[in-house]
């Protein structure tokens, strides 16, 4: 995927010059965060597979009970666990999925907003993700990177020309459908995304703005997963 950002994101850079001629295209390094990205998920998924129990699901996933206990890293852990469901085929099928998004789309977004705005967009979403799922399914162990992904095109939708929000639209549409499936999160997935399109919106207020703003975006989030976490979510237990 190309982005291009909308002309007015960010500051001008003066007036038109003739470009230059054009040079062969040079191959583009991987883009760190999300290189790691990959290489983590697929390390936790190989290492569950050969039965390594400090990998395990039952330790890693986000389970509104357990961080209640003070298992706080589950908030961060989860976006690098894609098994422990019984089906390695679902497994496969949803690690798979997920890397391939990484690579088209984190890619190219981290490209565009440099490596570390993106890991900044990144623990955002993934604690806007956790925040709703804590909030509305609390007592469901959910896994997986989808909710700092949608993140992602959250932040892009602001900031992008009219081109890149066709193509962001077109993928939101896909995912809203797919999380009407059941087994799938659409809570991290409404969470991430929400999160991410406030980090758009910092964005769109300039990248100096965004630095100085997307910290108090993250420490709010924080403070309401421990808020909810203390309450034990936002819906009553079943059989309340």
């Amino acid at each position: 995927m190309v982005l291009r950002r909308d002309d007015g994101f960010g500051p001008t850079a003066g007036p038109p010059r003739e470009a230059p001629p054009a040079a062969p295209a040079a191959r583009q390094p991987l883009p760190p965060f999300c290189t790691a990205v990959i290489a983590t998920c697929v390390a936790v998924f190989v290492a569950q597979l050969l039965g390594l129990q400090v990998f395990a699901w039952q330790h890693w996933a986000l389970f509104g009970p357990r961080v209640q206990t003070g298992q706080w890293w589950r908030v961060l852990t989860t976006v690098v666990v894609h098994g422990g469901t019984g089906d390695q085929a679902f497994n496969l099928m949803h690690i798979f999925f997920n890397m391939m998004v990484v690579v088209n789309l984190g890619f190219a977004v981290e490209r565009l907003l440099g490596t570390p705005r993106m890991v900044a967009v990144s623990l955002v979403s993934a604690l806007g993700a956790a925040a709703m799922v804590l909030a509305f399914a609390f007592r469901q162990p959910t896994v997986g990177a989808s909710g700092m992904i949608l993140g992602w095109a959250g932040a892009l939708l602001p900031v992008v020309n009219r081109q890149g929000r066709q193509s962001l639209a077109w993928l939101l549409i896909q995912v809203a459908v797919i999380s009407l499936l059941p087994g799938v999160s659409w809570q991290g997935h409404l969470g991430g995304f929400l999160a991410g399109l406030a980090c758009g919106g910092l964005l769109r207020l300039g990248a100096n703005r965004f630095d100085r703003l997307w910290p108090l975006l993250a420490t709010g989030l924080a403070l309401a997963i421990a808020q909810l976490a203390r309450m034990g979510g936002l819906l009553p237990p079943p059989g309340a």
